[in-house]
């Protein structure tokens, strides 16, 4: 089973990232900073992370640049989810190293379509072939 580390201060976000991600297959870990994050991904790199950009302690860019740097840290697949939606933001994002990027509030649909692109997850045409 693959996992995705959740890494949002808001204990609501998380909740709400752990029921969607874990309906599309994947076991979740949650941090609530950046410096939580890394200490899951030095134990082990997960497939996937579902990064928010605004914590404390270690924001979700000083993680992200942090992450890219680390053995195996190219790996994950990162989305940014934030409430940032300035170009300067996610161009920043993707610059440094984000696969992709979502906007708070988000839905199922939001999820399973920004996975399915990065290739977490086969999309249904994929799986019907």
């Amino acid at each position: 089973m693959k996992t995705c580390l959740v890494v949002d201060d808001s204990s609501i976000v998380r909740k709400v990232a752990r029921r969607i991600v874990e309906a599309l297959g994947f076991h979740v870990i949650e941090a609530e900073d950046g410096v939580e994050a890394l200490v899951h991904c030095k134990k082990a790199m997960p497939e996937a992370i579902l990064l928010d950009w605004n914590m404390p302690v270690m924001d979700g860019f000083q993680f992200l640049g942090t992450l890219r740097r680390m053995p195996g840290g190219e790996e994950p697949k990162v989305v940014f989810c934030t409430t940032e939606n300035g170009i300067d933001h996610i161009t920043k994002a993707m610059g440094g190293g984000a696969n992709e990027y979502i906007m708070k509030p988000f839905d199922k649909e939001i999820v399973l379509a920004k996975f399915q692109e990065v290739g977490l997850v086969a999309r249904e045409e994929e799986t019907a072939a």
